[in-house]
This record gives C-alpha cells, sequence and structure tokens, in this order.
C-alpha cells in the first residue's frame, strides 16, 4: 500500500509517500481503507521535533531518539472497514468508521489498522473530510470547555487562536452550551469567526489582550502565547484559565484557577462531535483537502502558522 513516511525529523518535505506493507489486523482489531486524514498540529510537531519546552527528551522517547520510530504519522481517520478481526463484534465489513489511533499513529495512509473498540460509525450525512477533520480540535475543545471548565448558558467564554482547528470547534462548542464568546484570530479571519457564531471578535495583531477590559468565566489558549499570569488577568472572579497547549511547566503548577492537559481519546466523545455536525450544530472548518502525494503540502501548511481549521489528506 501507499503511505506518507517520515524517515527523520526535518521540514515538511521529509513527509514522502512510499509503499509499504500492508498491515495485518488482530483478532480484535479492524483494517480501513481510508478516506481522509487530518494532518495536524501534532503531526507536524513530531515531524519537525519541535516539542513543548521540557518535553523534548520524553518525546523523543516516545516517538524515537534520532528518528521517528513510527514513520507514518496521523493520528485520525475516516473510511471504510476492509477486514475485521475473527474476536471483532459490532462492525462489519463495509461499515463506514470513524476513529483515532493514538500513539499507534500510521492513518497518513492507504489502509491502517485500529482496535475495533477505538471506531464509531460514521454518519450518512457526514463527509468523510468533515468525520476527520473533527476529531483532534474537536475533541481537545470539548475536553476542555466541558470536563475542566462549565461552560454553560451565560458563561463568558474567550477563545484565543479561534480561527484553529481547535478554536473553530471551541467557538461553535461553546455557543452551544449557551455562552457568550468573545474569539481572538487575526482580521482576515474575523468573518469566518464571526459566523461560527462568536458574540465578540478581537483582532490580535492591533489588539494586545492585555488591554482588554472585559473579564471573562473561562479563557482558553489555542495558541501557547498565554501565561498563567497573563492569562490570570483576564479572569473574573471564579475564573478558569485553560491552557490547551502549555510547556512541562505550565502543566505541572496547572491548579486552581489554571487548568492544562491532554484531551483523551474517547469513542463517546467522537459519537457526541459526529451527531454535532450531523444535525449541524457544528461546522467543520476545512482549510485545505489535499492528495496523499501533497503530504508534505499539508505539513508545510500546518507549520505556516495561518492555518485556517484543519488540514485533510485523501490516502
Amino acid at each position: 500500500m501507499r503511505a506518507a513516511v517520515v524517515h527523520e525529523y526535518g521540514a515538511p518535505d521529509v513527509a514522502r509517500v512510499v509503499e509499504v506493507d500492508t498491515p495485518t489486523p488482530g483478532a480484535k482489531d479492524v483494517l480501513v481503507r481510508v478516506h481522509a486524514a487530518a494532518v495536524t498540529s501534532a503531526d507536524a510537531r513530531i515531524r519537525g521535533a519541535r516539542f513543548p519546552r521540557g518535553f523534548a527528551p520524553f518525546a523523543r522517547l516516545a516517538f524515537g531518539l534520532r528518528r521517528p520510530g513510527r514513520p507514518v504519522l496521523g493520528g485520525t481517520f475516516s473510511g471504510v472497514v476492509e477486514a475485521v478481526g475473527d474476536r471483532v463484534t459490532g462492525v462489519s465489513v463495509g461499515d463506514a468508521v470513524v476513529g483515532t489511533t493514538g500513539l499507534r499513529m500510521g492513518t497518513h495512509a492507504e489502509l491502517v489498522v485500529v482496535p475495533a473498540s477505538r471506531v464509531v460509525p460514521k454518519p450518512a450525512g457526514v463527509s468523510h473530510d468533515d468525520a476527520a477533520g473533527v476529531l483532534f480540535g474537536g475533541q481537545t475543545a470539548l475536553f476542555f470547555l466541558r470536563d475542566k471548565a462549565t461552560v454553560g448558558p451565560g458563561t463568558r467564554v474567550l477563545v484565543n487562536g479561534a480561527s484553529g482547528a481547535i478554536g473553530t470547534s471551541a467557538v461553535q462548542l461553546a455557543k452551544h452550551l449557551g455562552a457568550t464568546v468573545t474569539g481572538v484570530t487575526s482580521g482576515a479571519n474575523a468573518d469566518l469567526v464571526r459566523g461560527l457564531g462568536a458574540d465578540h471578535v478581537v483582532d490580535h495583531t492591533t489588539t494586545d489582550l492585555a488591554s482588554l477590559p472585559e473579564r471573562y468565566d473561562v479563557v482558553l489558549d489555542t495558541v501557547g502565547n498565554v501565561s498563567p499570569a497573563s492569562g490570570r488577568r483576564l479572569l473574573a472572579d471564579g475564573g478558569v484559565l485553560l491552557l490547551a497547549v502549555a510547556d512541562l511547566g505550565e502543566m505541572l503548577r496547572a491548579r486552581g484557577d489554571v487548568k492544562a492537559g491532554t484531551a483523551p481519546e474517547r469513542p463517546e466523545d467522537a459519537r457526541e462531535l459526529l451527531a454535532l455536525v450531523a444535525s449541524g450544530a457544528l461546522r467543520v472548518v476545512i482549510d485545505a483537502a489535499l492528495p496523499l502525494d501533497d503530504v508534505a503540502v499539508a505539513h508545510a501548511r500546518v507549520d505556516s502558522g495561518h492555518k485556517v481549521g484543519n488540514v485533510v489528506v485523501h490516502p
């Protein structure tokens, strides 16, 4: 089969499409033909060995000291089941499914093996691009807004990085939960963020967050340029600062009104997000949908810092 492989850390062009062995599913696995897979900031960080401050030694141990130990990146997919292990129940050949692969990665390929417990049905009205695109940012946004904070009717939420993969989902999920949402983005993306439901938009190219007079019940930073000190100054009494892109020190010190962490990949969360997409309550913003042969272009787009929403590839 064809797959995008990364045999060395480096710039986007180290990702190259080659022929590799077709994986074989185990007894509890399914083999899925991938129709769409997201290329995320996590993929780009691994490919470029650019990990948040303090995490590099641990990340190298997890992903490979000198080169990626798992050369086929990609953690989300939407596709069709081609084969099932002999102990799999509830999933059949021909089913359209969506899922995540965690540290096993491997979705930037024509075929991927994944435990059957990690896949969920793709709703008929949801495209493969939207299904693959919603998972990374959507699960992160849902985890922070619902599990790390209590967002509900009347909650004042500030989303920093409102036009990215996490931010576009966070704006919509916060609105869906009843919040009043302020999105921080560039002026070029202001109309998009308003269209996603933001009540107010702040152009970070002309306005310093420190100068904002408003105070918020929840501040979600999806960029990594808000510190605990600067973020706390934006909080109302009883507010909470959510750091979706925290370095090791920030993660270790996160307590009280500052929360950080890594979003779990739970099938029930994927089902919830897909149901919201199917109902029209959640729009998946796709920056680019590219053939697998353009995987280096996809990585470069993520590296540019100007990606809007999600980038997907079509193996």
